[in-house]
């Protein structure tokens, strides 16, 4: 565990997979990331920042309802200050871009695992 004591940013997690969810709150639980909240669709998650406005989302990319790059830029408009990172299998330079532009943070490619997403989340919160 890290020894920074600065605060850390409330979480939600937007996958449609629940699995992936429930992966993704393990490790951040883990390193005393506080979840906010988690999602299944873009829609839903658009919402719930809307009205809680947490400091990260982790947002996959393909999602019933509203995609993840949709999600993004309404995720933006409802919360400025909110730091969204993407999570895709589909990793092409195409999509990496595009969600950049759309002003994500930065991208976290699956299959993850608990280093690589705590690295992603450790250069986001620095920059």
């Amino acid at each position: 565990m890290s020894n920074d004591k600065r605060q850390k940013p409330s979480v939600l997690l937007v996958d449609d997979d629940s699995f992936m969810r429930e992966t993704l709150k393990l490790i951040l639980q883990s390193e005393g990331y506080p979840i906010a909240g988690e999602a299944s669709n873009g829609q839903d998650a658009v919402e719930f920042c809307k009205h809680s406005r947490p400091g990260l989302v982790l947002l996959d990319i393909n999602m019933p309802r509203m995609d993840g790059l949709e999600a993004l830029e309404e995720i933006h408009k409802a919360s400025p200050e909110t730091i969204v990172l993407m999570i895709s299998a589909e990793a092409t330079m195409d999509r990496f871009k595009e969600a950049i532009r759309r002003g994500a943070a930065g991208f976290i490619v699956k299959p993850l695992t608990p280093a690589s997403v705590l690295d992603r989340l450790d250069r986001c919160l620095r920059k």
